[in-house]
């Protein structure tokens, strides 16, 4: 059974950090693309950091490039977000889920119920 849970959200003040972990079950991440994806309120689910851990290539949009590292511990089947100097418009639940980094965000799966980030400003 392929599971995914994202954990290690909170509340943070604008600037502070966050490292958020998603634990892989019944795949190996090791042979997949991992994709982090939040949801602000009100808004449609986004895609923000993904990683091919074949050869380690990673991808991540304009907004978050520079602040949050996507990692990989292949030995604990762990995916990580690292988020640095956040910011109130990172406000949203974090998912991570299965697919193809340069596929569509419809064909990633399974989601999990994710892990609330709140920045205060």
């Amino acid at each position: 059974d392929v599971q995914l849970q994202a954990s290690g959200g909170g509340l943070v003040q604008a600037g502070g950090s966050l490292r958020l972990s998603c634990a892989a079950s019944g795949f190996t991440v090791a042979d997949s693309d991992i994709g982090w994806f939040r949801q602000a309120p009100g808004k449609e689910r986004e895609g923000i950091s993904c990683i091919n851990n074949r050869d380690g290539t990673t991808y991540q949009p304009t907004s978050v490039k520079g602040r949050f590292t996507i990692s990989s511990d292949h030995a604990k089947n762990t995916v990580y977000l690292q988020m640095n100097s956040l910011k109130a418009e990172d406000t949203g639940v974090y998912y991570c889920s299965r697919g193809l980094c340069h596929g569509r965000a419809a064909d990633f799966g399974p989601w999990g119920q994710g892990t609330q980030v709140t920045v205060s400003s």
